[in-house]
């Protein structure tokens, strides 16, 4: 029986069998694609030939990995360059602002400033700024006496209230003589409100004027300064300062009604002459007190109201003496 013929592989099949062998090696497993439908590739080798292989890192991914740390290092370096800057901008204004020359004043800038005050501050009165200037020489007079009870003396009792001013430091006092008539002893109370006898030295009764001396003074006590009727007119301001009914210090304000007026006293026992009338509130109490200019000057000294009723209340007409005749009866020079 004839044996089949065995017939060789063609040559072009050899090298397909030959490329598939090499394809299946362990080696060239993962650089091998897909098989062709026409090679003798089992299904497993062209499943395990077409999966898609896993991606390697490459070396310019893994350099560029630190990226972040690098961009916050250069966002902190920005930071403090910008704080070192205004840190020195900030000491450079200051070094200027001490060289700096400071400005001087104007004319201008106090004139400001004083209308500022002005407008903002309210000032005192005319009135309030003559009181303030005469108050601290101003002192209560009070003229005691001893009543008679048959052939003994009784208590002393006071027999009067009136006002007076200091004008000489040493405890000189002008009032009334009208306050201190009769008294048995005299007792003056100053301003800071201590109290001390005081004598009799001189008398005007033409004017009804009295000089006293205190027999103790307090170490600052002050002498009211004193104006010349000189250039006085009517309608000038004047403030009357006194204790009248006992109440006091008390200050009043009017005007100068009128000069060289004439005064009867209610009883017809005196004339005086030469007064200035004005119309400041006074009453009884009022009397030696000062009247004072609105400059905080004595020109005169209170000595009477005029009032047809009994009352001897005020009813707008007081008067007077000038400063001048109460000067001379205190042995001071003319003015």
């Amino acid at each position: 029986m004839p044996r089949p013929a065995r017939y060789s592989p063609s040559p072009r099949a050899r090298t397909a069998d030959d490329a598939a062998a090499r394809a299946s090696a362990p080696g060239h497993a993962q650089a091998a694609g897909p098989q062709a439908p026409g090679r003798h590739a089992s299904r497993g080798e062209a499943a395990q030939s077409s999966a898609p292989a896993a991606p390697s890192p490459s070396p310019a991914s893994s350099e560029r990995a630190p990226a972040p740390a690098a961009h916050g290092g250069l966002r902190w370096r920005a930071a403090a360059a910008l704080l070192a800057a205004a840190l020195a901008a900030s000491l450079w204004w200051g070094w200027q602002q001490s060289r700096a020359v400071p400005q001087r004043l104007t004319q201008q800038d106090i004139d400001a400033a004083v209308l500022h005050t002005l407008s903002t501050q309210p000032l005192p009165s005319a009135a309030a700024r003559a009181a303030e200037a005469v108050a601290p020489s101003v002192v209560r007079v009070t003229g005691f006496a001893r009543t008679k009870k048959g052939k003994h003396q009784g208590p002393e009792e006071e027999r009067g209230v009136g006002s007076g001013i200091v004008i000489v430091d040493k405890g000189v006092i002008l009032t009334n003589l009208h306050v201190v008539r009769g008294a048995s002893r005299i007792q003056v109370t100053f301003a800071d409100g201590s109290e001390s006898d005081a004598s009799l030295t001189g008398a005007r009764p033409a004017d009804d004027l009295a000089v006293l001396q205190a027999h103790h003074v307090p170490d600052d006590l002050q002498a009211a300064p004193l104006r010349s009727t000189d250039g006085l007119k009517p309608g000038d301001g004047v403030v009357a300062i006194g204790f009248p009914f006992g109440i006091g210090p008390s200050v009043s304000a009017g005007v100068v009604s009128g000069l060289q007026r004439e005064f009867d006293s209610p009883q017809g026992k005196q004339e005086m002459r030469n007064l200035i009338q004005f119309d400041a509130a006074a009453n009884p109490g009022n009397s030696g007190g000062p009247l004072v200019t609105m400059d905080g000057e004595v020109v005169g000294i209170v000595t009477a109201i005029l009032n047809p009723t009994p009352a001897r209340t005020f009813i707008g007409i007081g008067f007077a003496v000038p400063i001048e005749n109460a000067a001379q009866a205190a042995g001071m020079p003319p003015f």
